[in-house]
């Protein structure tokens, strides 16, 4: 049975502003480990006994193409990126993640995850996702909901209803029928649902064949599938990237899964077109870490419960959790408070107030400050930049440039850049002139100088880069040449 790994890479995260900003979300962060979720996501379906898997599928925005490319090769994967123009939520990025899945005449089962889930316990997510794997291939469609542990009022919660009779016994047991999809409830309603004893939390994993999910929008959601089945048909694929055609996906009507069609097929469904919706209980140590509070409970803690990452010093503090990137957090007495510092921007929030975090993005967005969206750290196709430091009519950037790497050519019209190597070998071009230059060695690119820098040795090129003139947005860029598409 062929198993087609469907990473969902939406959603900015800002619940865990500051590391997770709009340019570069939660899922591209190692919070757990060393992996970044995205990773982790990949290798949790590494090594399911009885289970043929397709290379991974990542289903992402365009601007987070590069950076989820080197993530996965990095792993040693290859695989397909399809690529959304905008977002349009989960209903359509998995019916263009089904129609890639489907151009090889192939029909393979997909399972679709969340890049940015935390599961700890990989062998009890394998063996139920061994158990719907069987139940798909079947014709059934596949959640699975997180055995509850608390009455949580964060998550929707999906209700089991009879057991489910599959048209073979393979892989029945446990799963039952969806009875019904239902929101986010309040703290008493939350109770009685823990009490009941048969309400799940909704993962967001899924399992169903391709053909399936095809034919399940047909009948639910016709005018999602006709734009999707438009903007693939002309699109273009350029290399490991699946491209759609932005105006027709642009119009496609945004949706999610569970409304587009899952909650359809709950129990009593009004179409008998529509295949069975099925639930299996899950018990891994699921986490969606949307909130600090949220990776502060799945991060392993000291005897106190705090949590500490990076340079950090605690005194007499408990269930805290102090993330630095680089300078020193020191806490003294104090308990139940997340403290997390980035490059620039430092945050100090209760754990009981960690939802509201996104009203401080919110605000930033509202005075326009780039805290909200990006880091000082800047990813790019080529390498990264930092902006180390800035003033009137300059700004200083440490560049790193990957073996190979290649940045476009081009041109400023407000701003001369003065190029320092600090170590490895960089390939210049200055006007007509191309030269290279080695550790200790510098050059002046005036403004309105054709430019391009490469690094032409396999090992990492690190320069310092001065700017000076009267504009130095980034908007400043006039490109001749890109051998990455920008």
């Amino acid at each position: 049975m062929l198993i087609q790994p469907v990473i969902l890479s939406g959603g900015s995260g800002t619940r865990l502003w500051p590391l997770s900003r709009e340019k570069y979300p939660k899922q591209l962060l190692p919070l757990i480990g060393e992996d970044s979720l995205l990773q982790a996501t990949v290798r949790r379906v590494e090594g399911i006994a009885g289970l043929d898997l397709a290379p991974p599928m990542v289903v992402c925005g365009e601007e987070y193409r590069f950076v989820i490319a080197e993530q996965l090769r990095l792993l040693g994967k290859s695989g397909t990126i399809v690529l959304e123009p905008l977002g349009r939520n989960t209903a359509p990025a998995l019916t263009l993640a089904a129609l890639a899945a489907i151009k090889n005449e192939s029909d393979p089962v997909l399972l679709v995850m969340p890049a940015d889930h935390v599961i700890t316990d990989i062998k009890a997510f394998q063996n139920v996702v061994s158990q719907g794997a069987a139940l798909a291939a079947q014709g059934a469609v596949v959640t699975f909901g997180i055995t509850p542990e608390a009455p949580e009022t964060g998550y929707g919660y999906i209700q089991s209803g009879a057991a489910y009779q599959a048209p073979t016994e393979a892989g029945q047991s446990g799963a039952s029928l969806i009875a019904r999809f239902v929101e986010k409830p309040d703290l008493t309603t939350a109770q009685t649902y823990l009490e009941a004893g048969t309400y799940l939390w909704n993962s967001g994993l899924f399992m169903m064949r391709a053909s399936v999910w095809l034919s399940s929008m047909q009948v639910c959601r016709p005018d999602i599938l006709a734009a999707c089945q438009t903007a693939w048909n002309q699109g273009s694929t350029d290399g490991e990237f699946a491209r759609v055609d932005k105006a027709v996906f642009a119009s496609c009507p945004p949706d999610s899964i569970d409304y587009a069609v899952m909650e359809r097929l709950a129990a009593g469904a009004e179409s008998t077109d529509l295949p069975p919706g099925v639930v299996i209980p899950l018990a891994a140590g699921w986490s969606d870490v949307g909130a600090w509070d949220a990776l502060w409970q799945v991060l392993p803690k000291d005897s106190t419960g705090n949590v500490a990452q990076g340079d950090v010093l605690l005194q007499d503090c408990s269930n805290t959790l102090a993330i630095s990137e680089g300078r020193l957090i020191a806490c003294v007495g104090v308990s139940d408070l997340v403290v997390v510092e980035t490059a620039d921007a430092i945050l100090v929030v209760h754990k009981d107030k960690t939802q509201d975090v996104k009203k401080i993005v919110d605000n930033l967005k509202q005075q326009g400050r780039p805290e909200s969206s990006i880091h000082r750290k800047v990813y790019r196709p080529w390498g990264s930049y930092d902006g180390v430091d800035a003033g009137e009519r300059f700004q200083v950037k440490r560049i790193v440039v990957k073996p190979g790497g290649i940045l476009s050519l081009q041109m400023h019209h407000h701003r001369a850049e003065h190029w320092i190597v600090v170590s490895g070998t960089a390939k210049i071009t200055r006007g007509e002139d191309v030269f290279l230059l080695s550790e200790n060695q510098s050059t002046f690119i005036p403004l309105g100088t054709t430019h391009r820098l490469v690094n032409p040795v396999r090992v990492p090129l690190e320069m310092i880069e001065v700017q000076s003139g009267s504009y130095l947005g980034e908007d400043d860029i006039v490109r001749f040449e890109d051998v990455y598409g920008r």
